[in-house]
């Protein structure tokens, strides 16, 4: 079984929790997203956030945008959600992002749940 971008996303997942373990459930995703920015330039980790990749339909722009919130490696998708449980239309969001940026793997993350933060790797 091939587990696309191992050790990028055993990386990831380090900085995740060292973010839950700091701020603990309850905060805004806002606060996730300043939080685990810093937390991945501090281990290093290459991101980007909210970059909207280019939709097409028959080879044709749209002008409507998806904005995951990260890009980590340029190749894993990273979106996080502070809500009491991670619902099927959450992970369709991030199928549709692997989609539209043609990327591989993705990982979903619930900050709100306790007593842990929840990671589901979601593959493409």
């Amino acid at each position: 079984m091939n587990l696309y971008f191992e050790e990028e996303i055993y990386k990831n997942r380090g900085a995740i929790f060292e973010v839950y373990k700091e701020k603990g459930p309850g905060f805004l995703e806002s606060v996730y997203q300043e939080s685990l920015e810093f937390e991945l330039a501090l281990q290093a980790i290459p991101f980007v956030a909210q970059v909207p990749p280019d939709l097409e339909y028959k080879n044709r722009p749209l002008t409507q945008k998806y904005k995951p919130d990260l890009h980590c490696y340029g190749e894993i998708i990273i979106e996080y959600k502070a809500i009491k449980a991670v619902e099927d239309r959450h992970r369709s969001q991030v199928i549709n992002y692997l989609k539209a940026s043609n990327r591989k793997v993705g990982l979903l993350v619930n900050f709100k749940s306790y007593p842990k933060v929840t990671i589901e790797r979601i593959v493409n």
